[in-house]
């Protein structure tokens, strides 16, 4: 066993799922890989309301190892994090996107920081691993920097990358966050509001494999604009 490896704790890895039939079983596979020794897993998927054949596909599940929670309409990403916070039952979590930009291989580097460094909050960074095709479009890569930059600036954070989806939180900190996002503004929000409780976010290089609209990315220009906003909010905002 790995000196940074625990017994007693767990893991729970948060999956919103919206029209990602394509997807939702090879990324499954891939978290089923992980191996975490001794550490137990906990897999919490939220299907927010997918109209593409999602739903059916996990519906068809039949392990244990899942919690599948089926939304009665579609609410965003933020709120079916929300909704999963719930049902969480490790002392740590992390967020997975149901497509496959991200790899649940990097888990592994993630959570040893977290645990062996005795950090809340780990963010795994894209900006940390030299890599080809880090974005899908030059638009996303300029908006991610911008509110990279943004953040640092407004809440003395030293981060390379605050959009990533692979957060890692201890889950006491997490559930006690007075969140109330919806979409896509929980990585802004929860970013603020952790930064707001002192802690400087540590990263780890994360490799991604970003995909084009075409393939299904639904983030649009008017969430980078909403992230702005609540990067902006909540510096002001009394907490």
């Amino acid at each position: 066993m790995k000196k940074w490896m625990h017994n007693n704790d767990k893991i729970s890895i948060i999956i919103p799922a919206y029209n990602e039939r394509e997807t939702i079983l090879p990324i499954l596979k891939k978290i089923e890989e992980v191996n975490f020794g001794p550490i137990q897993k906990e897999i919490i998927i939220v299907d927010d309301f997918s109209t593409d054949g999602t739903r059916e596909i996990l519906k068809k599940l039949t392990s244990i190892a899942y919690k599948i929670i089926y939304q009665e309409k579609n609410n965003g990403k933020g709120f079916a994090i929300r909704t999963a916070l719930k049902h969480v039952t490790g002392n740590w979590v992390i967020i997975q996107d149901a497509d496959l930009e991200y790899d649940p291989k990097n888990y592994i580097d993630i959570l040893s920081h977290a645990i062996s460094n005795k950090q809340q909050v780990v963010y795994g960074s894209r900006q940390l691993k030299r890599q080809e095709n880090r974005y899908s479009c030059l638009s996303f890569y300029i908006g991610g920097i911008f509110l990279t930059k943004l953040t640092n600036i407004l809440y003395g954070q030293k981060l390379t990358d605050e959009a990533t989806c692979y957060k890692l939180f201890n889950a006491e900190l997490l559930k006690n966050l007075p969140l109330t996002c919806t979409r896509f503004e929980f990585c802004p929000e929860v970013t603020a509001l952790v930064a707001k409780q002192g802690i400087q976010i540590p990263e780890v290089a994360i490799s991604y494999y970003p995909r084009t609209k075409e393939n299904g990315k639904k983030i649009k220009w008017r969430d980078g604009l909403y992230a702005i906003w609540i990067l902006l909010k909540y510096r002001f905002k009394k907490i």
